[in-house]
């Protein structure tokens, strides 16, 4: 696609008349010479004034103008086939994602067509905003369908014209503008494909440019304030009485000062551009006799109350989505408040009588999620009771006027079923629904008809029939009536709107009848400037007068039927000020804010804790709670909208675009229950929901709600209403880009949430360091359809080898499960092996792993190669990687009554991820391969070394993407927390004494090598200050690989494998290069920033000579900070012929957690098991067929654990080595292990060791023993237990032959392994004084206080 220059195809015409003004110029220079100086000098400057103006005028045209030529790529392998689920086929790698205004859509996603959807779509970067009345369409070339799209395409959804829109939106610093248009149209041949087409438009102002919030104090900060709530929405009365019973100390009070605030029980705005007060609002009152300055008993505040319900159309609701609650606030603190004014009726003479009104009445509960996904929740099940009926009383309604009835429900059923409908026994069109299809779990419609009135009750019938399945239920969403009644008194207040008093023009009289209880009408279009007509004799009919032209609302005041508002728990408010103080530093000097954490106030200690790490850090992070938000900017109740308001009150107010707040932490777990109807609900940060509630991938969740900050976002589901009052409803209008990254901390309690803390403290910390850090871990699902070889598993390959030429310090570890062997179980296909893959390579540790493939809830695959199980299990708490995983519904954890595998991950306090990049719905194929390809550049940092959190890195990448389904993917961690990149850069500079650039010598088998290096900084200077530890881990040549399609897809004839055999006899295989087998792992001391380590290559190398991989990581030890460097010109292979003889075997010794084991002891059911391994010359791990470092348990020769990968030899000593691994799930009782291993030259060893495991939910010690025994004046108490890094109260008691007590120790210990001896005793008893030589019995008791568990074991002691 080719983006021409600034000017637009108007450039000729301008031209033109750039060249008459030059003519005109030249021709006025030329009558100098027929004329006087002066006034032709005159004529001239007048002249160019005008050249001057022209160009002004021309200015915009040029400058703005914009055209880009399009081509629909229907051609692409996504336009031409499609999978059940709507996954389609084809994304190739694209490693230039770079570009200022280049083309963001990959063509493959870019066609969307749906049973729901028909749409193509271009995103690019832009310069400018588009002024969408701008846009011109032209040169449109149209041309047939295939057969198969014309299947694909839903000819209800086809327009007979092209419908097409433009837009642009901010992401942070980026403008990004959209294409929409309809691909298809009718004509009168029948469907024709857009096939390419020119478009122009011209940049604007940017929409919505003027709702910035402006920093000032909130009401709340000073005076005395009281809340309270209401349940219905009208007049309430607030007695002096009542004010009493909520704390509120009126004796005294000058009734003119009372004042009442609050947003009342409506959700708040949606869309940015919508104004809205960001503090509570004061409402228009009136006090009953405050005239005379004092509020007695008998006086009382008038005020219009909204409650939570009533119809909602953003939401389509009749009950507030978000809460119950509708709080009001009161205060006598500060001057006179607002009160209810006479209205002002207009002069003319009345052009419209009006002597009826619009009401409305609905039933609607939200008692039910069926399928867990959206903000609308549904009532009244029809499964049981499949015939129910509602009732509505509509007092003086007007016979035969045409009501409005709406009856919306949804289905869960596997066949056709439908609700039977009728209204005052008159039967009407049924709502029908079709089985759902494809990621759709319910079938939606809905009924929307006027309807004759009749008498003043409307019975409506509902009559659900299953289609013959039993298990078919359906939902009523709710019922509206509108009907038209008398404006007539009935004894009770009276609210009443007359719906087309927007479309009238000129003059209203409203004429009230049946009057005399009424004492006024108050126009409560606006509650903070209501004002009032009263009826000041009482007269049984009233009228008043009003400009028509906008829809208003009025209340008729009855004299003595008021609402009554409500207590609430706490009803004292304290003073707060978020808005004038959340920029203040400890000074109270504005300070600009890098970080908010938002947590709700339970867990403010663990949020605290965080915000610390990150102060420490150097950035500025402010904590805040969900009630105070709430408190402030939604009057107490809780609102979405509410927090994001506040956050981008925060982004708006920034000293400057560039130091606008970066990150948004969500510190607690979410729920799709706003209203704690599930069991054990942890609704504690709330999360955006879509309106659309019914479908698996489209009805999601997103957290990018409260980071779409700009004034015309706000749109993110496609369902608001704009700044103009218009609905949309269309996923075209949802055009919101994220500005600042989100991450949400996943957790529900203090111990949990502290837990969460603690990982990411110690992934900062000296003890999660090592070479781990230089690794990646790719995953892949195998194949089961054609479209997998190419999107899941090749395109994921490409990822990881774009990674290695970008960033070649990477160590790129390759598991793609269609290269191991499938193995057929009772549960059906597996591979045992890819899951001890995964599990035993995220122990080894990689900064990041990518899983691509199908998942759900459970694990990953359908063959399970990840479960709970295994995510619960990991022991990697010093190497912690990032997870991404975009697959279905891995970690939906907005569901409290059903646990997550990506939860499970997170959550593991051992373990597991330091975050995660995840699903939270269904997420198509193409979606998700175009999140990879535009993510993998901004995680790694393509062309930095400033690399950014993965927070932001994804904030970029869904910007990148136009499809919303791209909101499914969550970031799930803390969002400032940067990956453990290693900074560059360690080098090799010499082999065996010659420099690496000269030729160095070829690293043989069996032969003894010296390698060299340094660490520098980055113009390549050395370091001569560094001082620490290297690690070296070399690689031999890389393999080429091959998959082995065990499901037995097959190719087609576009030969999509590649290898020049199209057809289906030609099994789907991917060839791939993977990293050759680690030949050795050890570490060097760097000394003033150089180092040196020598090894004998092992035997078991490749012998044709190539070039291998040498990975370095190093740490510094004076500070925290690590450096990374490879060496890729490394040359091995061939043999030393010349190699020293030697025929012995390593050394080994075993044990269980620590070297104080001995073995019979005994363990938890995980314990770890410690392999100190040396030989002269070196441990062989180059997994040569047989030799590799092998233990077996329980004499299962069929499941060996292979530790090559877990050993590490010493610092400065390639002789001895270390290997740990966490065994898991032990059985109760006795357990033998046994180790193998090999040195280089191949020489084997075993050793063997026992342990006994006691489970995890006992207490077990044993070897109770004093050493020394007999002592003098010390002595160490020791115990082993199975209790390992849990702390355990011991006491110690020492007691006479005869039973006196004489000395007793008490003390909290925690263990590394399941040794303790850190009780000593000098020999004195509890008074310090030396007791005599002898015989002495002692009592152990140790007690855990986690399970309560309590043992104690008895033994003697002998004193000399």
């Amino acid at each position: 696609m080719r983006r021409k220059g600034s000017l637009s195809k108007s450039t000729h015409s301008q031209r033109g008349f750039f060249l008459i003004i030059m003519k005109c110029l030249h021709f006025f220079k030329k009558l100098l010479n027929c004329y006087t100086k002066c006034i032709f000098e005159a004529l001239l400057l007048m002249m160019k004034k005008l050249f001057l103006l022209s160009i002004l005028l021309a200015l915009p045209f040029i400058v703005v103008a914009q055209q880009r030529d399009i081509v629909v790529p229907w051609d692409t392998p996504a336009t031409t086939s499609v999978n059940p689920a709507n996954k389609k086929i084809g994304i190739t790698k694209n490693t230039n994602r770079k570009g200022t205004a280049s083309d963001l859509e990959d063509p493959s996603i870019a066609i969307q067509l749906t049973d729901n959807v028909l749409l193509y779509e271009k995103l690019w970067k832009d310069t400018g905003f588009a002024d969408a009345n701008s846009l011109q369409i032209s040169n449109v070339t149209y041309g047939p369908l295939s057969s198969e799209e014309v299947k694909r395409v839903n000819k209800d959804l086809v327009p007979t014209a092209l419908k097409t829109r433009i837009s642009s939106t901010m992401g942070r610093d980026e403008i990004f503008t959209k294409l929409s248009i309809s691909p298809v149209i009718k004509t009168n041949a029948g469907l024709r494909k857009v096939v390419s087409f020119s478009i122009n438009y011209r940049y604007g102002n940017r929409r919505g440019a003027t709702t910035r919030m402006p920093i000032s104090n909130s009401v709340l900060a000073t005076g005395n304030w009281f809340k309270f709530k209401i349940e219905e929405t009208g007049i309430h009365r607030v007695t002096k009485e009542f004010l009493s019973s909520i704390g509120m100390n009126t004796d005294g009070v000058d009734p003119r000062n009372l004042k009442i605030y609050g947003h009342g029980g409506k959700p708040l705005p949606l869309y940015n551009g919508v104004p809205v007060e960001i503090d509570l609002p004061e409402n228009a009152i009136q006090v009953l006799g405050e005239e005379d300055g004092s509020f007695d008993s008998g006086d009382a505040i008038l005020f219009y109350g909204i409650s939570t319900k009533g119809y909602d159309l953003e939401n389509d609701t009749n009950i507030n989505p978000y809460s119950d609650e509708a709080y009001y606030y009161v205060t006598a603190s500060g001057g006179p408040g607002m009160r209810v004014q006479n209205m002002v009726e207009p002069s003319g003479n009345a052009t419209t009588i009006i002597s009826s009104f619009d009401d409305y009445k609905f039933h609607e509960l939200d008692e039910e999620s069926p399928v867990r996904v959206g903000r609308r929740w549904f009532g009244n099940r029809f499964d049981i009771e499949n015939e129910q009926t509602f009732t509505f009383t509509f007092p003086n309604i007007v016979s035969q006027e045409p009501m409005d009835v709406t009856v919306k429900a949804v289905t869960a059923s596997e066949t056709s079923s439908s609700i039977a409908l009728s209204v005052n026994g008159t039967s009407l069109t049924p709502l029908t629904f079709s089985p759902p299809v494809g990621t759709s779990l319910l079938s939606k419609d809905e009924f929307m008809q006027e309807v004759p009135a009749g008498g003043e009750e409307v019975t409506v019938e509902l009559i659900y029939n299953n289609g013959g399945n039993p298990a078919s239920v359906a939902y009523l969403d709710y019922i509206g009536i509108s009907a038209v009644r008398r404006l007539s008194g009935t004894g009770v207040q009276l609210p009443f709107q007359l719906n087309s008093a927007a479309t009238l023009s000129g003059v209203g009289e409203y004429q009230i009848t049946n009057a005399s209880d009424f004492t006024q009408v108050w126009d409560v279009t606006n509650t903070a400037t209501i004002t009032s007509k009263r009826n000041e004799n009482s007269s049984p009919s009233f009228s008043f007068k009003a400009n028509l032209g906008q829809l208003r609302k009025y209340v008729a005041v009855h004299a003595s039927n008021f609402l009554e508002p409500v207590q609430v728990q706490d009803p004292v408010v304290r003073n707060q000020n978020l808005k004038g103080t959340i920029f203040n530093d400890a000074s109270g000097n504005f300070q600009d804010i890098d970080y908010l954490i938002i947590s709700p106030p339970f867990l403010l200690q663990p949020a605290l804790r965080l915000a610390n790490l990150h102060k420490d850090r150097g950035l500025n992070v402010k904590v805040v709670t969900t009630d105070k938000i709430y408190e402030e900017f939604s009057s107490g109740q809780q609102d979405i909208s509410a927090i994001r308001n506040f956050v981008r009150y925060i982004y708006d107010n920034a000293s400057s675009p560039a130091n606008r707040i970066k990150y948004l932490g969500l510190f607690g777990d979410t729920s799709i229950d706003y209203k704690n109807r599930l069991t054990n609900n942890n609704n504690n940060v709330p999360c955006f929901h879509t309106y659309l509630s019914t479908d698996t991938a489209s009805s999601f969740m997103s957290d990018d709600f409260f980071g779409n900050l700009d004034p015309n976002e706000g749109t993110i589901g496609g369902r608001y209403i704009d700044e103009f009052g218009d609905l949309k409803t269309s996923i075209n209008d949802d055009i919101d880009r994220l500005d600042i990254a989100v991450g949400r901390i996943v957790a529900d309690n203090v111990l949990l949430a502290n837990q969460m803390v603690d990982k990411i403290v110690n992934y900062a910390s000296r003890s999660s360091y090592g070479n781990w850090r230089n690794n990646f871990i790719l995953i892949s699902d195998d194949v089961d359809a054609q479209f997998e070889y190419t999107d899941l598993q090749l395109n994921l390959d490409n990822i990881g080898d774009d990674i290695s030429a970008n960033k070649q310090f990477v160590n790129v570890k390759k598991i793609h499960s269609d290269a191991f062997l499938q193995e057929t179980s009772a549960g059906g296909n597996r591979y045992p092996t890819v899951v001890k893959a995964i599990q035993n390579q995220t122990e080894v540790g990689a900064l990041i792993i990518n899983y691509f493939g199908h998942g759900g809830e459970d694990g990953l695959a359908k063959e399970f190669i990840y479960t709970k199980g295994v995510a619960e299990n990991l022991r990697n708490p010093n190497n912690l990687p990032l997870i991404v995983t975009v697959t279905c519904e891995f970690t939906k954890f907005d569901d409290p009554e059903r646990i997550t595998a990506g939860e499970l991950t997170y959550w593991n306090p051992e373990g597991g991820a330091i975050s995660l990049i995840t699903t939270t719905r269904s997420v198509f194929v193409s979606v998700g391969v175009i999140f990879n390809n535009e993510l993998a550049p901004e995680l790694f940092g393509y062309g930095t070394d400033d690399i950014l959190p993965p927070a932001e890195a994804t904030r970029r990448a869904k910007n990148n993407i136009d499809r919303n389904t791209r909101r499914v993917v969550f970031f799930v961690g803390d969002p400032a927390l940067p990956l453990a990149f290693p900074k560059p850069s360690i080098k090799l500079t010499a082999i065996n004494g010659a420099p690496v650039s000269g030729g160095a010598p070829v690293l043989q088998a069996l032969s003894r090598v010296k390698l060299a290096g340094e660490v520098t900084d980055a113009n390549g200077n050395l370091r001569s200050n560094y001082n620490g530890i290297l690690e070296a881990k070399l690689f031999d040549k890389n393999v080429d690989r091959i998959t082995l399609g065990n499901d037995g897809i097959r190719d087609n004839a576009n030969d999509i494998d590649g290898d020049g055999v199209p057809g289906n006899q030609d099994l789907l295989q991917m060839r791939f290069k993977t990293l050759g087998e680690g030949l050795f792992n050890g570490q060097a001391s760097i000394i003033n920033g150089r180092f040196e380590f020598e090894f004998v290559v092992p035997r078991d190398i490749q012998i044709p000579v190539g070039n291998g991989r040498l990975s370095l990581y190093a740490q510094n030890n004076a500070q925290l900070e690590d450096q990374t460097g490879f060496n890729e010109q490394i040359r091995i292979g061939g043999l030393n012929e010349n190699a020293p003889a030697d025929n012995i075997g390593p050394t080994i010794s075993l044990f269980m957690n620590d070297e104080s084991f001995v073995s019979g002891g005994i363990t938890n059911d995980s314990p770890i098991l410690l392999a100190k391994l040396e030989d002269e010359n070196g441990i062989n791990t180059a997994s040569g067929i047989g030799h590799d470092i092998i233990a077996i348990l329980d004499g299962d020769e069929s499941n060996p654990i292979v530790l090559n990968e877990f050993y590490q030899a010493e610092v400065d000593d390639f002789t001895r080595g270390v290997t740990n691994y966490n065994l898991r799930d032990l059985e109760k009782g006795l357990h033998t292990l046994t180790l193998k291993a090999w040195d280089v030259y191949n020489n084997s060893s075993t050793a063997e060791i026992q342990f006994i495991v006691t489970g995890d939910n006992e207490l077990e010690i044993n070897r109770v023993l004093n050493y020394p025994n007999p002592f003098v004046n010390y002595t160490e108490f020791w115990f082993n237990h199975n209790r390992p890094f849990e702390p355990l109260e011991v006491q110690v008691q020492v007691f006479t032959v005869t039973g006196k007590v004489v000395w007793t120790k008490n003390q909290t210990i925690t263990t590394d392994g399941f040794l303790s001896r850190d009780i000593v005793w000098d020999g004195r008893d509890d008074f310090g004084d030396r007791i005599g030589k002898g015989v002495y019995v002692y009592k152990i008791t140790v007690k855990s206080p986690l399970t309560n568990k309590q043992v104690e074991k008895f033994e003697k002691l002998v004193i000399l």
